[in-house]
Order: C-alpha cells, then sequence, then structure tokens
C-alpha cells in the first residue's frame, strides 16, 4: 500500500476513533509521517502505534498526536511551547495550525535531526532550544498554547507561569506506566485542571544528558 492510501486509511481511522477537528485532522494529512520514523520503520509509519526512535525516546501513536492536538484547540495566531521535540513530527503537525512553534529537546541529537526535517518540509515558523523542558522558555513567554510530550510527576509551576491567561496546557502526569493526560486552563481566577485519559508517555527528565548524545 502506498503511503498516501495508507494515510487516508489512518485519517479514516482517526475520524472513528472521535477526532472531529477538521484543522487537525488536515495538518494530519499534509505532514509525512514517513520522514520522522527511522528508515526500516517506513513501512509501518501510517499504522496507528507509536513507533522507537533514537535516543530511547518514541514517536507518539497518531491517535495521541491528533488528540492532543485537538484537545489544546490551536488558534491561527498562537504562539504554542512544545517540551519534547523528540523526532519532530508533533511540531510539525502543530505549525500547520498556528502562527509560531517553540520547541525544546535535551537530546541534541534528536534535534539535529528533527531541525533537518523542518527545513526539508519548509517550516520555518518553528524556533528550536536545546535545553532542559522542564524549565520551558522564560525570554519568550507567556504562550497561549503549551504542549509537554512527556510526563512529569506533577504540574510543573514553571511551565503553568509561562501560560498566558486563557491559554490551555495539555501533558501527561504520573509516574513510570500508565499516566493520565490532563488539559490545564489558566483563567482569571486561577488553574484550572481537566483529566481526560490514561496515556504511556516516557519521563519528564531533569537537565541535560551527560557525555554524548
Amino acid at each position: 500500500m502506498s503511503y498516501e492510501a495508507s494515510k487516508i486509511r489512518l485519517v479514516m481511522e482517526l475520524r472513528r476513533q472521535g477526532i472531529t477537528d477538521q484543522r487537525v485532522l488536515g495538518a494530519l494529512e499534509r505532514v509525512p509521517r514517513e520522514l520522522f520514523v527511522p528508515e526500516a520503520l517506513r513501512s509501518e509509519a501510517y499504522d496507528n502505534i507509536p513507533l522507537p526512535i533514537s535516543q530511547g525516546q518514541t514517536i507518539s501513536q497518531p491517535f495521541i498526536v491528533a488528540y492532543m492536538t485537538q484537545e489544546l484547540q490551536v488558534g491561527e495566531r498562537s504562539r504554542v511551547l512544545e517540551v519534547g521535540t523528540g523526532s519532530g513530527y508533533q511540531a510539525a503537525v502543530l505549525a500547520r495550525l498556528c502562527r509560531r512553534v517553540c520547541t525544546i529537546e535535551r537530546y541534541r541529537s534528536l534535534l539535529a535531526e528533527a531541525e533537518a526535517r523542518f527545513r526539508e518540509l519548509n517550516l520555518h515558523n518553528i524556533t528550536t532550544r536545546l535545553g532542559d523542558g522542564g524549565k520551558g522558555w522564560p525570554e519568550l513567554a507567556p504562550f497561549e498554547r503549551i504542549m509537554v510530550t512527556a510526563a512529569a510527576e506533577e504540574v510543573p509551576l514553571t511551565l503553568v507561569e509561562q501560560l498566558a491567561e486563557g491559554g490551555v496546557m495539555v501533558l501527561p502526569i504520573g509516574g513510570p506506566g500508565v499516566q493520565t493526560l490532563y488539559r490545564i486552563t489558566r483563567g482569571p481566577d486561577g488553574v484550572a485542571q481537566e483529566a481526560l485519559l490514561d496515556v504511556r508517555f516516557v519521563p519528564l527528565v531533569d537537565g541535560l544528558p551527560r557525555g554524548r548524545d
């Protein structure tokens, strides 16, 4: 089956799973997921499953990418902070929906590979940074939207502080194993939390890796 046929099949499956936002589905159709997975796994690029990438990380299941993006409710003028660039796939999807994506990755090699993919796809509205994602990007805050693609033990207050009033953050919370995906909304009277569904993500790790990465 061709990539295009596999992509159509995937989009139909996502619709059946409750992804109704046409902008989100359109963004997934426009991003070639096969460029973001290891070459040996490209035949599985449009299967609705997570796939391994380097540094013990994963590219998330397409449903999770679509669901988190839908729940983030990204507007065309939004500035979005992404914590955990990974392969760059989620950032590429977000870039089709908003004004600017600012994405942070702690592994230098992953970031370099993602940046090369962004250049290949002419995604010029993505700004990258090598760093500790848990600290956010205070120089560019506040952000209208924040997406965290690794699981923290609890809601990172540093990231909440970088969320604009009226802003939304979507992130997994919990220890190893099954976590809960939350949507955090910062309003004039404080912060509201809404549990969405159970997920599995790699942990959000403090600091940068030692040695070569």
